[in-house]
């Protein structure tokens, strides 16, 4: 009996030792899969940060194409998908590409010259042959282009240039509160108040020369809209001498009459290219410069020019120049932005100097 007991229990023991190792081996097998798992998981976690890693390296090693541009795309492939880099690449480029036509050579549209003026005109100076027009008989208000239209009427009554004028309170702009260097009491010569008018557009020195003109500022006006008529400016009117009022109006086309006309005057030619000066107003120095840049720019010949501004009529220019060995009137009306005529002039200049490289004629627009 008792052998019987001892079989039974030791048959019990086997079995339960059977079954702890069972139980531990599948235990074991478990913990081995996890820790399989886990291994795999941090073996594609360390690639996935190498691979990132080897890319920002990779974005920090090529070179920078444009500062802004390249920088931006530097950090997205820091931190984004390939997807949203390359997005972000070409986001970059189109950001670009709104910038940099102002500084290309020749930007053209439809295989012509464009400009980003409202209104533009190119034309031989002699009024022969038209090299590019846009929107050139669309009447805009013209700002101080009017003061090319002052000067030629002033030297036509061929006044004393050396006689003293003087600054008022009826030549202080209440209209668009410009301000002004010439105070109240200024005296200066006519001569000098036409040099500021046409260099750095003084609207007090153009309104008080219109005042001392003979039956003073109503008569003044009469004589610009008659002069105008007898150029051919057949769309043009003027109100005032300094341009201030938006009703003084005109189109490309009448104001390259008028840029034509005004090259016959020696003065206006002088002084509308002067670069700067210094007057003496009341015993103290004041420094004018021009309001053209270009006029001191060694790849620019100008004979003559003058610009102009107010909110209705945008940046404007005027100029006679000779560009690719041919002189022209180049008139931009309605430009926005600080520097887009100067811009649409230069890209002129560039565009006639291509062309008469390659042999050809410019086409007209």
């Amino acid at each position: 009996m008792r052998m019987m007991l001892r079989a039974v229990l030791l048959m019990g023991a086997l079995v339960g030792t059977g079954a702890v190792s069972m139980e531990a081996a599948q235990a074991a097998e478990k913990a081995k899969s996890k820790t399989q798992a886990t291994s795999k998981e941090k073996a594609s976690s360390t690639a996935r940060t190498s691979s990132a890693k080897g890319a920002a390296q990779t974005s920090k090693a090529r070179p920078k194409s444009s500062a802004s541009g390249s920088t931006r795309v530097a950090k997205a492939s820091k931190t984004a998908s390939p997807a949203k880099a390359r997005r972000e690449t070409a986001d970059s480029r189109k950001s670009a590409s709104r910038v940099l036509p102002s500084d290309v050579d020749l930007w053209q549209e439809s295989g012509h010259l464009a400009v980003r003026s409202g209104s533009a005109l190119v034309i031989s100076q002699d009024g022969g042959e038209t090299l590019y027009e846009k929107n050139a008989r669309v009447v805009v208000p013209i700002a101080s282009i009017t003061k090319v239209m002052t000067a030629m009427v002033v030297l036509d009554s061929m006044p004393n240039l050396q006689e003293s004028i003087t600054i008022t309170d009826d030549d202080v702009d209440y209209l668009k509160g410009s301000r002004s260097r010439l105070r109240v009491g200024a005296v200066l010569t006519r001569e000098m108040a036409l040099l500021l008018a046409l260099m750095s557009s003084e609207n007090r020195a153009a309104n008080a020369l219109a005042r001392h003109y003979p039956g003073g500022l109503p008569a003044f006006v009469a004589a610009m809209n008659r002069k105008a008529t007898s150029l051919g400016m057949a769309r043009t009117h003027f109100e005032d001498p300094t341009g201030l009022t938006s009703h003084n109006v005109s189109t490309a086309h009448d104001l390259a009459r008028m840029v034509a006309a005004a090259y016959h005057y020696p003065l206006i030619r002088e002084f509308s290219t002067t670069s700067g000066v210094t007057a003496e107003v009341k015993g103290r120095e004041l420094e004018y410069r021009n309001t053209n840049q270009l006029v001191k720019s060694p790849t620019w010949e100008i004979g003559l020019s003058k610009t102009g501004y107010i909110q209705e009529a945008g940046k404007c220019l005027v100029m006679q120049a000779r560009v690719a060995d041919r002189p022209v009137v180049i008139v931009l009306l309605d430009s926005d932005g600080k520097q887009t005529r100067i811009g649409d002039a230069n890209r002129i200049r560039r565009w006639m100097e291509s062309v008469a490289s390659s042999g050809k004629q410019p086409t007209p627009a």
